[in-house]
């Protein structure tokens, strides 16, 4: 039988490392198999090296030991306090028919997905399964199965580029996967769209969508970068930056609330964005917390707006008539003069001042409710939206001001972004923004 390749083990270096440590170097983006402490002046090259093996035998031995097929006994290692916990013959993984399985050799435990196999134990590896050493949140390897048919349909470039592995979150236009480029190790998200669903009729031009994209991304560090492209006949696939810091709206449903502080400095940042994708020709038409996405799980952190594929890029009067988006994120034109006059950009204003609200509030201002009687489409219409007072008390007479500017139902007398820009409640006291990140990004002015 032809030996196949069955794994593909790729280290992590950064959000998993233990936060006790200093000097850390969240430079490499990527299980944590020695201290953070050791890596500062590690290549990523170096680590790829080390700890991306393709085995490429149906049976593979790890541990300290130097006759093991993958030893750790290695100088970068030998340095971590970790390397005294591994055993010398650590764990084996095997295949038998077809079936991929850990075997635990170890002292002081092998973990699957958190489960300790438990000496003289095997377990099955599934496709993305979790390895931890020694300690279950010592996690050192991603078991990647490159027999798996994630990549079966895939243009051959692609493949040879990109691993693409599980499914990390379903959008609009297509489902999104974490993916690894192969000559780094470095995670970006894929996003796949099939042309079928992709709505010509609305006057899409796909090349055009993909350049403006590209180039705004570029100039604006608030906005999702698009790291690559590809096509088939029958799809588009496109390579994003992978935002560790997931989505806002999970950040909003864990906290219940956002600090007011923060959620300024996240309104700042989805503002620039905005204005920049308006000042080019592009309305975004779909703004909504789990289009917005954090770079960190820190509060103080960079935000990125995403999912492009619903804005329509203008002519220079056009008008959309088209009604798509999220129901409790849309603007009342949306519902009332979609088919007769279209909307402006003013309808990303209407969205930002949803997404605020839910910020402050950890709630809706628009959302099914018996007791009100009325349909979400009609209170959006008809601009119905309570400030519930044990959620409100505490947040400025600014902050209110500014949700219900962008939340005046004409959007002729709507605040523009420009001038939510210059509202008091972003301008009490100009600082420079430098938010940390992958590298530290200026995001222009702020206040506190």
């Amino acid at each position: 039988m032809t030996r196949a390749r069955f794994l593909k083990s790729i280290l992590r270096l950064s959000s998993l490392l233990e936060p006790s440590q200093e000097g850390a170097s969240l430079n490499l983006s990527s299980l944590a198999s020695v201290y953070s402490l050791f890596l500062a002046s590690i290549e990523v090259m170096v680590l790829v090296l080390l700890f991306s093996p393709d085995c490429v035998e149906d049976d593979a031995w790890f541990g300290r030991h130097t006759k093991c097929n993958y030893s750790f006994d290695v100088p970068i290692l030998r340095e971590s306090s970790r390397f005294a916990a591994y055993s010398n013959k650590h764990f084996r993984i095997f295949r038998e028919k077809n079936i991929v399985y850990v075997f635990d050799n170890s002292n002081n435990g092998t973990f699957v997905d958190g489960q300790v196999i438990g000496k003289g134990k095997m377990l099955p590896l599934a496709n993305n399964a979790v390895l931890s050493l020694a300690e279950e949140r010592h996690k050192v390897f991603v078991f990647i199965d490159l027999m798996a048919d994630e990549q079966s349909n895939l243009p051959k470039e692609l493949s040879e580029k990109y691993m693409i592995t599980k499914k990390i979150g379903v959008g609009v236009c297509g489902e999104v996967k974490l993916a690894f480029e192969r000559a780094t190790c470095k995670k970006v998200a894929l996003k796949t769209i099939n042309k079928k669903d992709f709505p010509a009729s609305v006057g899409y031009l796909p090349a055009k969508f993909l350049c403006v994209t590209f180039a705004s991304c570029l100039f604006q560090p608030c906005l999702i970068k698009t790291k690559d492209f590809f096509q088939t006949d029958d799809s588009y696939y496109i390579f994003l930056e992978l935002m560790e810091g997931g989505e806002l709206f999970d950040r909003v449903k864990s906290k219940q609330q956002i600090k007011e502080p923060i959620a300024k400095l996240y309104f700042y940042q989805m503002l620039k964005a905005v204005e920049y994708l308006h000042n080019n020709g592009i309305i975004h038409r779909d703004l909504k917390p789990e289009n917005v996405l954090l770079s960190s799980h820190d509060d103080v952190c960079v935000i990125k707006i995403t999912d492009f594929n619903q804005s329509k890029i203008l002519e220079e009067s056009a008008l959309m008539r088209t009604l798509c988006g999220t129901p409790t994120y849309l603007a009342p034109e949306v519902f009332t003069d979609a088919v007769t006059v279209g909307y402006s950009r003013a309808v990303d204003a209407w969205s930002l001042g949803v997404v605020l609200f839910v910020c402050l509030a950890g709630y809706p201002p628009f959302y099914p409710d018996a007791r009100i009687g009325l349909s979400v489409s009609d209170q959006i219409t008809q601009g119905i939206y309570t400030f519930i007072p044990s959620k409100w008390d505490g947040i400025s007479d600014d902050a209110k001001d500014v949700v219900k500017k962008l939340l005046r139902v004409d959007p002729n007398v709507r605040l523009t972004i420009e001038e939510a820009l210059q509202h008091p409640w972003l301008m009490v006291r100009f600082i420079a923004v430098s938010l940390p990140g992958p590298s530290a990004i200026n995001v222009g002015t702020f206040t506190t």
